[in-house]
């Protein structure tokens, strides 16, 4: 079950860039690093050392990727780790906003709470990521939802959400 938390937008843009900047010095660290060593190890008569370089990249990037996995529970990584769940969440009910879209229409008021969900849920995610390009259409399309829940007499209040909702669309 996932549920809308306060994050400090400051914080977490700190805290996103920190993150990305030492995935990348590891990960260019890493990659370098394991691919010279086996270079050295195995040297190539030919001079191409295409699948050690690769070899370098792909352990590089499974160190990086355990390394955050391990950490995504660390208070620093909490903004960081809550946005990461949010788009999560909103990829899944992306995937199913169709078949939703067609649901709310139809006067379908899981559907509705729903795509309330998912609109509160983009505009968060979208203020954070200073994306503000289309919030004039989210703002469109969440009054459309709300006059519609209106007229079936819906109160539009769901501040959490679980995939398993989405088994029906």
């Amino acid at each position: 079950m996932f549920t809308f938390e306060n994050i400090n937008k400051d914080t977490y843009r700190q805290h996103l860039n920190r993150v990305i900047i030492s995935c990348i010095i590891a990960l260019t660290a890493l990659s370098l690093g394991i691919a010279q060593l086996l270079i050295q190890l195995f040297p190539d008569a030919d001079g191409s050392h295409f699948h050690w370089n690769l070899f370098g990249v792909i352990v590089g990037c499974i160190v990086v990727g355990i390394t955050l996995n391990k950490y995504k529970s660390h208070p620093y990584m909490h903004e960081v780790y809550y946005v990461w769940r949010l788009k999560k969440q909103l990829n899944y009910i992306t995937r199913k906003r169709t078949k939703l879209n067609k649901a709310v229409e139809a006067g379908d008021v899981k559907a509705m709470q729903i795509m309330y969900f998912y609109y509160q849920g983009c505009r968060r995610l979208w203020l954070l990521d200073d994306n503000t390009i289309t919030m004039e259409e989210l703002s469109k399309w969440q009054t459309e939802l709300e006059a519609q829940a209106r007229n079936k007499r819906v109160e539009l209040k769901k501040e959490s959400f679980d995939k398993e909702e989405l088994v029906e669309y």
